[in-house]
């Protein structure tokens, strides 16, 4: 076998040279596949660890969230994972904006609410998912008694998952009698989820439902990491 050292200088440049495209193919392919990924899957080793920890999340206002966590101050992690990790057993969520923002305490998550956002303008949601859930224009806002429809976790190409929103990467946790929480001009807004549905991107007839009851539907793409099918979590208002 010849040794890189005798072989011709030509040759040795192009092995040296296909060597190197190779190498540079293959850090490419692990960086485009850890950036698409990597947020699903800190998302799903976080929801693990809490849950098993049995950390729990309580909303609160802005107003309340004092009062809630003097209550909860003096409760230590309980379980050996909670003690190992030091795992707080219960958590105080208040919304990042009270004029507009989304709750839900079983996933952990906690995003503004883009409001007025065009869901046929790629550029136009594409710039707020970067900032929030969007809340597709035309669609009623909570209290009105129309339907509200947010999306988030939606991309172009499926290498740029990663740089949008991560809010809803857990959607798929949600089961039948979760709660989805809606701060709307400092008043909160609490939904109960009543059904899921995962459908294929281009049956889009759902956002344009009409309805005399109000109910709220949340989209995100399916499976996560990936733009294959759109997830689909509908919710009603919880009744006092």
């Amino acid at each position: 076998m010849k040794s890189f050292k005798k072989l011709p200088s030509w040759e040795y440049i192009l092995i040296l040279i296909l060597r190197t495209v190779g190498n540079f193919l293959i850090l490419t392919s692990v960086f485009f596949i850890a950036k698409t990924f990597y947020q699903p899957i800190a998302e799903e080793v976080k929801y693990y660890v809490e849950n098993r920890a049995q950390k729990k999340y309580v909303v609160a206002s802005p107003e309340e969230a004092p009062v809630i966590r003097r209550e909860f101050s003096g409760q230590a992690p309980k379980g050996a994972l909670a003690k190992a990790l030091q795992i707080k057993p219960v958590e105080v969520i208040v919304p990042n904006d009270p004029e507009y923002s989304i709750v839900i305490p079983k996933i952990a998550a906690n995003a503004k609410v883009i409001s007025g956002v065009d869901a046929s303008n790629e550029d136009e949601y594409l710039a707020s998912l970067q900032q929030g859930v969007a809340h597709a224009d035309g669609t009623a806002f909570p209290g009105e008694g129309g339907h509200i429809f947010m999306f988030a976790h939606s991309t172009d190409y499926i290498w740029n998952v990663g740089t949008y929103n991560a809010v809803f990467y857990l959607l798929y946790k949600l089961e039948v009698g979760d709660e989805v929480n809606l701060f709307y001009k400092g008043q909160r807004f609490v939904y109960i989820v009543t059904a899921t549905q995962i459908v294929d991107p281009t049956e889009v007839d759902y956002l344009t439902r009409k309805t005399q009851n109000e109910f709220l539907t949340l989209q995100t793409c399916w499976p996560p990491g990936t733009t294959f099918k759109r997830l689909l979590v509908f919710a009603e208002p919880k009744v006092f």
